[in-house]
């Protein structure tokens, strides 16, 4: 019986997906929103660095960058919790990888369209509880039919999948599911997965018979990276949270010494009274 490892962890990711044409073509193929006939034929792989114009700026990197045959850029990144500046990065790396081909000379012509597709395994949308796939694209605020095809950014949470609700695109659901059910705890690979010759391979590449000592020693390190990321995060949340709840308290006390101090005055109160009495300053209530 073999051993799997999870396929979204760094490593294991860039294995199945930077390695293998064939599967990257698969996998794009079946997530991406192409046309009828405009699917990927080939790729060549890029280097994941984006580096930024301002030389003083960390460079950027992507999990897997290629392009194909017609010059279309494609930018997949596996992100495992989300950030409200995980969506401003991937519109930062994606405005830059469209930018890039344009060389001195050329025209504006020459820039291919650009997909970027970003696994996230958490939820980024509550506010949409029964959408899994979101695709964004620059469109016209008033004719929303009116929309600039070069420029697609997609966003999958994996939570939210469910093999039911894409019963139609068969081979996205076995790359989600390949995604989703594969994981350390899997004892025996759904059938239905290993069906189907691609995915099957990439199956293979996620045994941990596949792996090397050094590189099992990395994955369970990024493991352990995500997880301290994933505390610190959750800290900060609730550090806000708390700090949020003390200030709407400290609010709510605040409102409540003016409303008596206001009555105070109004029966004659002197000002050194109601400041004793409220513990409000003089000059807040010399403010009213």
């Amino acid at each position: 019986m073999a051993k799997y490892l999870d396929p979204k962890a760094d490593l294991t990711f860039k294995k199945v997906f930077a390695e293998h044409k064939e599967l990257m073509i698969s996998f794009l193929n079946a997530l991406l929103p192409l046309q009828p006939g405009k699917e990927i034929v080939s790729i060549e792989y890029l280097p994941a660095e984006l580096v930024p114009v301002n030389p003083d700026k960390k460079d950027t990197i992507v999990d897997v960058r290629c392009t194909d045959t017609v010059g279309r850029q494609f930018l997949v990144e596996m992100q495992m919790y989300w950030t409200g500046m995980f969506k401003r990065r991937t519109l930062y790396n994606t405005c830059k990888a469209y930018a890039r081909p344009l060389k001195k000379g050329e025209n504006y012509g020459e820039v291919k369209p650009i997909y970027t597709l970003s696994l996230i395994n958490d939820v980024a949308f509550p506010e949409l509880p029964d959408e899994f796939y979101h695709e964004f694209v620059p469109m016209h605020r008033n004719h929303t039919d009116e929309i600039i095809e070069d420029f697609e950014m997609i966003f999958v949470e994996l939570p939210k999948f469910k093999p039911s609700s894409w019963q139609d695109r068969r081979m996205a659901a076995l790359w989600l599911r390949f995604l989703t059910e594969i994981d350390e705890n899997t004892k025996e690979s759904p059938v239905e997965l290993a069906s189907d010759a691609l995915v099957a391979k990439a199956l293979e590449l996620v045994e941990e018979s596949a792996y090397t000592d050094a590189e099992l020693y990395t994955i369970d390190r990024y493991w352990d990276r995500i997880s301290r990321e994933r505390t610190i995060e959750i800290a900060a949340e609730r550090k806000g949270e708390a700090k949020g709840r003390a200030e709407g308290r400290a609010e709510g006390e605040m409102s409540k010494a003016t409303a008596i101090a206001q009555k105070m005055l109004s029966k004659g109160f002197s000002v050194e009274d109601v400041a004793d009495m409220t513990r409000l300053t003089v000059d807040e209530i010399n403010a009213f």
